[in-house]
């Protein structure tokens, strides 16, 4: 089993050797192969290296499906545990494709992340403008009329904070794309190709793998439900509506010459109210789902990161939507600051937190789409002239002697797929 603790370069061979030993075991038994786009990916391979597995390991949605499935799950000799294995490379993946390097240590580091991103930067920019701004200014009360935002912060040094940092940003998430395009494809090229970028676009915005092969994930019990899902989709097209919101607002201001604040029936504050309603129940439902599921499926590394983005997420949402129904009273100064405080901590940690799995996830699906294109989808089971035998796996036990064949034996789904989990 993997260890608990947070790999460090001495353990990373150790979790690409127990990946490679996971994949072996899965690709020889196939049981799960209905389930999402991992197990038909792995079935194109008899060998597993390093870039294999970060390409396999970010394809996972992470249903828990196949570990409630496996006849190989604790307490089975071989211990198999798919979705923590994954998520631990998940980490390395992370950990090694982010750009610039000295910083991946965030990704260890989750809880000083939150601190910084939820606390330090909206006090800091509290604290600045307590000095720049005079008292009668920041603790008055502002009408809502055109401009009155920028009586507290200068619109020229919140475009100017934003915009820089916005740019190092986006170009870190293009390195670290392109890192583990590179390492996964043979070119960069090879994920451009249009009709798999289709693909990948359409299962991205239907979250297509989160249905755990039709009845749902098993999150956060072993009983399938589409309640991730439908969580999932309130996170994504929360943060979607409010950048666009935020885009929207950029027009007005730029093109159009209308400052903020807008009218509570204006494009950037309807669209704002509607993502920000996504992602006050999105990351919300999306914590409680991770309280009560089961321990034994996460990588604990993981698990604190993914709390960290959800709380980010939760708490720009919530400021944003403190900082509409008080901006015409004495708070609205403060409450500016410790909103564009957190908005700044949440764009910081994009490329060193949970967001990139979205970048990798969506790579991905590309290469598994670009895969399928060109054709190397293995034989089907009933197809193949042999199966896999009981001795074929023994040697899977991760140095453990496997006391008898039967411990070891293989069994197949009905054909027909009686079992539900055999569908698509």
């Amino acid at each position: 089993m993997l260890s608990p603790k947070p790999p460090t370069s001495s353990t990373l061979l150790t979790i690409l050797a127990e990946g490679d030993r996971v994949m072996r075991i899965c690709n020889a038994c196939r049981y799960c192969e209905g389930f999402c786009a991992v197990f038909p990916a792995l079935e194109r391979r008899v060998t597993f290296a390093e870039q294999d597995l970060h390409y396999l390991a970010n394809l996972c949605h992470d249903c828990g499906e196949c570990y409630y499935s496996c006849q190989f799950a604790p307490p089975h000799e071989f211990a198999l545990n798919l979705p923590q294995t994954l998520a631990a490379i998940r980490q390395e993946t992370y950990r090694k494709y982010a750009w610039p390097g000295w910083i991946a240590g965030l990704f260890r580091r989750t809880g000083l992340a939150l601190f910084l991103s939820a606390v330090a930067l909206p006090a800091l920019f509290l604290l600045l403008l307590h000095f720049f701004v005079e008292p009668s200014v920041l603790y008055s009360v502002h009408p809502v009329a055109e401009g009155s935002f920028y009586r507290v912060m200068p619109h020229t040094f919140m475009v100017g904070i934003f915009g820089i940092v916005g740019m190092l940003v986006f170009v870190a998430l293009i390195v670290e794309a392109v890192r583990f395009v590179r390492d996964a494809e043979d070119t960069v090229g090879a994920s451009l190709n249009l009709s798999a970028f289709g693909i990948a676009v359409a299962e991205t915005l239907r979250l297509r793998y989160l249905d755990g092969g039709g009845d749902g994930c098993a999150y956060p019990e072993e009983v399938p439900s589409h309640t991730r899902r439908r969580f999932h989709h309130l996170t994504f097209y929360g943060f979607l509506l409010c950048f666009a919101a935020t885009t929207v607002a950029a027009i007005y201001h730029n093109l159009l010459g209308w400052k903020a604040p807008y009218p509570l029936f204006s494009a950037p504050v309807i669209l704002g109210c509607i993502g920000g309603a996504g992602l006050l129940i999105g990351p919300l439902g999306l914590l409680w789902l991770k309280i009560y599921r089961n321990p034994e499926l996460n990588d604990r590394t993981q698990t604190g990161m993914d709390v960290a983005f959800l709380v980010l997420l939760f708490l720009t949402s919530f400021t944003g939507f403190l900082l509409l129904l008080l901006r015409e009273s004495s708070a609205m100064g403060a409450l500016l600051a410790v909103h564009l405080g957190v908005v700044l901590g949440l764009l910081v940690t994009l490329p060193y937190g949970k967001f990139v799995h979205g970048i990798y996830r969506f790579a991905a699906l590309v290469r598994n789409a670009n895969e399928k294109r060109r054709g190397l989808d293995s034989p089907r089971r009933e197809d193949s002239p042999t199966k896999p035998q009981p001795a074929d796996l023994r040697s899977f036990g991760g140095g453990r002697d496997v006391a008898s064949p039967a411990s070891a034996s293989v069994q197949w789904p009905r054909e027909g797929g009686l079992d539900r989990k055999c569908q698509r």
